[in-house]
């Protein structure tokens, strides 16, 4: 599965068409059946799917233990009122210990990956700095560590049925419960998935 594969899938050069099969963009919703423990029942924002391979971010694990007041102290960055603070997730098994915001993109810095026109992700420091001073993008999630695929490995898993996926969309990025965002991830699909198996399905 992603977990083992560090890869940022050139997220820089991403150049993606309707109609080419890749997914940027999109949000994979995990099967019923998904064997990985760790990948049970989540929902994750792919931010870059090329032939070079994917990335995505987890949308739906809540960070616990770690506040962001407490992550931009550790940065040395005070926040100054009147400060404001973002969820944290646990965005995936790779680079734990990085940190990514998916957000709205009226703001944005020279780092920032232009997802969709609805969405953006930046991992510079400048966003955090943003944020913790009261300013920053009008949604976001902060987001440590990412999920990782190489070439054809996402496209492999999606033909054995190990995902759906459904556009992206700010009720699911930014409103939705983490508990219940599976769910509801799956009900923009209009399947119940008491009816889904692992041996049927197709993303």
């Amino acid at each position: 599965m992603a977990r083992r594969t560090r890869t940022t899938a050139r997220v820089g050069a991403r150049e993606d068409r309707p109609g080419e099969g890749y997914l940027s963009g999109q949000m994979l919703i995990a099967m019923p059946g998904m064997q990985d423990p760790r990948f049970a029942r989540t929902v994750i924002c792919l931010v870059a799917h090329s032939a070079d391979g994917a990335m995505g971010i987890v949308v739906n694990k809540p960070m616990d233990g770690l506040s962001f007041d407490d992550l931009v102290r550790q940065l040395g960055l005070e926040p100054v009122p009147p400060q404001r603070s973002i969820r944290m997730l646990q965005g995936g098994p790779v680079d734990g210990g990085r940190g990514f915001v998916l957000h709205t993109p009226d703001w944005s810095t020279d780092g920032s990956l232009a997802v969709t026109k609805e969405l953006a992700m930046t991992a510079s420091i400048d966003i955090l700095k943003a944020i913790a001073g009261g300013g920053g993008p009008r949604r976001g999630v902060l987001a440590l560590g990412y999920a990782g695929w190489g070439p054809g490995q996402l496209e492999e898993e999606i033909q054995r049925n190990a995902w759906l996926s459904v556009p992206a969309d700010e009720e699911l990025l930014f409103d939705a419960e983490d508990a219940g965002k599976w769910r509801l991830a799956m009900a923009r699909l209009k399947v119940d998935p008491v009816l889904l198996s692992g041996a049927i399905g197709h993303a």
